[in-house]
């Protein structure tokens, strides 16, 4: 069970984009990296290619990826970094809860 999954609100806690937030897009759990809409912008040139005419040509503004140490859950009461824990729920789920508030993510 990942701490990090996709739609979760993360704050970016070191790097060039500190201290703003976003919507996780994607996870790569096996390389420690997460994207997260319109942070950590690169560019990437794209030329014309054969066979392909619906692909985007020029210079492409895409999201890059994060370590997933450098961004942080953001607590749904308060809008602060949390560190993530996991407890089970009245029916026996396992599920996500904040560490700063006791909120449940899932």
């Amino acid at each position: 069970m990942a701490k990090i999954r996709t739609d979760d609100n993360v704050i970016v806690i070191s790097g060039k984009d500190k201290g703003k937030t976003g919507k996780v897009i994607r996870v790569e759990p096996a390389k420690q990296r997460v994207y997260v809409e319109g942070l950590n912008m690169i560019k990437r040139h794209q030329r014309p290619v054969p066979g392909r005419p619906n692909l985007q040509v020029g210079v492409i503004e895409r999201e890059g990826p994060i370590h997933i140490s450098n961004v942080a859950i953001v607590d749904p009461k308060d809008n602060k970094p949390t560190r993530v824990g996991k407890t089970t729920n009245d029916e026996g789920v396992r599920v996500r809860v904040t560490r700063r508030s006791g909120t449940v993510i899932d």
